[in-house]
């Protein structure tokens, strides 16, 4: 064979790469796709998860199954979406937890939050809301830090598990407001809040997407917001730093793929995300509980929870929690 017979050769082996991959790309998605989400029913990355999951199936042609993992704040599932195949049908609903706070709290984890993901969009991000049993006698955080502090180690607060927003939001508030709650781990926020409804817990700091329709249905009653500013969605309410100078937590959610799928797909998703988070029902409906839609770019995603790993990391040192590995 001449040199100018092998170059012909090449070329064509080349093109029917190249077709291949085109079609494969055409062809994605081909079959249901599952959504991991770490957190129970009725939480707020299963309430956001259900609603793209929704949007995904309608573009995408192909039904996405949200598969719910709670537990271990949020390792159980991100242990199984990094083991799980990188070809787009298994996807990760991922939280500050899990790419920011476990990070900083356990040198053994079960995945790396860097290597064996891929990140798509940001699909959402909150300021936290203070929430309260209902006959507790406490109608500002300024009456529950002096009840804390008239009844030393009475008083509790419920979590999503520990590692989460929710456990941090608590030690940074005995932290800065000089107090002592006990921490009660759940598996899930929505477990949490339910027991906050029932007594048994006194308080729980989540996301008004978890506690929104307890908040209006009277359930529980909703002290401050956790940002820097009043959370626009719930304006009424002044933000724990009034009271606690210096608090500020929030927390974001997004959607994650392992490491190694295809950059096609990845686009693929991110263009169908940010799609269905910008349509104008989803829009409301997310804003409706008090949280602020995003949709953003893969680059964007990366660099904003890079940001958060380290700024929450400090947030970790200065509250001293320490998880055993």
């Amino acid at each position: 064979m001449n040199l100018f017979d092998r170059i012909c050769l090449h070329l064509l082996a080349l093109t029917m790469l190249t077709a291949s991959f085109g079609a494969g790309a055409q062809s994605y998605p081909a079959k249901p796709i599952r959504l991991i989400v770490p957190d129970a029913t009725g939480g707020s990355p299963d309430t956001l998860g259900r609603l793209l999951a929704q949007k995904l199936s309608d573009s995408l042609g192909q039904q996405v199954i949200v598969d719910n993992r709670p537990g271990a704040a949020g390792v159980l599932a991100a242990d199984m979406a990094a083991k799980a195949p990188a070809d787009g049908y298994t996807l990760l609903m991922t939280t500050t937890s899990i790419y920011a706070i476990l990070p900083n709290l356990k040198k053994n984890l079960a995945y790396d939050p860097v290597k064996d993901f891929v990140p798509i969009s940001r699909i959402a991000t909150a300021s936290n809301v203070l929430v309260v049993n209902i006959t507790l006698p406490a109608k500002s955080v300024a009456e529950l830090v002096q009840l804390a502090k008239d009844k030393p180690g009475i008083l509790n607060y419920a979590s999503a598990g520990v590692g989460t927003p929710a456990h941090l939001a608590g030690e940074m508030l005995n932290l800065l407001a000089g107090i002592k709650l006990t921490h009660i781990p759940y598996k899930g926020a929505g477990p949490g809040l339910l027991d906050v409804i029932a007594g048994n817990a006194h308080l729980i700091i989540t996301s008004p997407i978890a506690a929104g329709a307890h908040m209006n249905g009277g359930r529980v009653r909703a002290l401050a917001t956790t940002g820097a500013e009043r959370n626009p969605g719930l304006p009424e309410l002044p933000t724990i730093a009034d009271a606690v100078p210096g608090y500020e937590i929030s927390q974001s959610w997004g959607i994650a793929a392992p490491a190694g799928t295809p950059p096609d797909i990845v686009k693929r998703l991110n263009d169908e995300i940010v799609k269905a988070m910008n349509l104008p029902d989803v829009k409301d409906r997310v804003l409706k509980t008090g949280a602020v839609p995003v949709g953003d770019t893969s680059a964007a995603f990366e660099a904003f929870m890079a940001k958060e790993r380290q700024r929450l990391g400090e947030v970790i040192a200065k509250t001293g929690i320490v998880l055993a590995d």
